[in-house]
C-alpha cells in the first residue's frame, strides 16, 4: 500500500467564495483558503500552503484597497489542476490595474506585488465584465 501525501495528481479542485470588501473579508479570504487547502491534503505546514496564504494575503489586500467599489465584493477562486495552484482575486475596478513597485523603491507600503512576483511561478491580470482578475500560480508537486 502506498501513503502519499498531497492531493491526487488527476483530480481537479475549485474553491470560490465572495466576501466583503473590507479588511475583515481579506483576513477571512485568507483563513478559508488555507481551511480548503488542508480539505485538499495540502496541510497549512507545507511550503505549498505557506506560499498559497501569502498570495490570497497580497491579492485579497490589494482588491480591497486598490479595487474596492461601494457594494461590491471580491472574489477568490482557487484552482488545483495537476501540478498547478492557481490562486485568482477578482475586484470591481476595472481602471485600477496593478503594477510593482520598481526594485529601489524603499515604500513602507505597495510591496505586495513585489512579494507576488517573488512567491509565484507566475502571475498576471486580465479583465472581465465587471472589473479585473488578478491571478498568481504556484507549483503543485504532484
Amino acid at each position: 500500500m502506498t501513503t502519499s501525501s498531497g492531493p491526487a495528481p488527476d483530480l481537479v479542485r475549485v474553491f470560490t467564495q465572495r466576501f466583503t470588501s473590507t479588511r475583515r473579508g481579506a483576513r477571512l479570504a485568507r483563513q478559508l483558503a488555507l481551511v480548503e487547502l488542508h480539505d485538499w491534503g495540502i496541510p497549512e505546514s507545507t511550503a505549498l500552503s505557506a506560499d498559497a496564504g501569502i498570495l490570497v494575503a497580497e491579492l485579497a489586500a490589494n482588491a480591497v484597497t486598490h479595487g474596492h467599489l461601494p457594494g461590491r465584493d471580491f472574489e477568490l477562486r482557487m484552482t488545483l489542476l495537476g501540478a498547478v495552484l492557481r490562486v485568482e482575486v477578482s475586484d470591481a475596478r476595472r481602471d485600477r490595474r496593478p503594477v510593482p513597485r520598481p526594485h529601489g523603491d524603499q515604500a513602507e507600503s505597495g510591496n505586495g506585488l513585489r512579494i507576488v512576483e517573488a512567491v509565484a511561478a507566475d502571475w498576471g491580470v486580465r479583465d472581465r465584465l465587471v472589473g479585473k482578475t488578478v491571478w498568481a500560480e504556484l507549483p503543485a508537486g504532484g
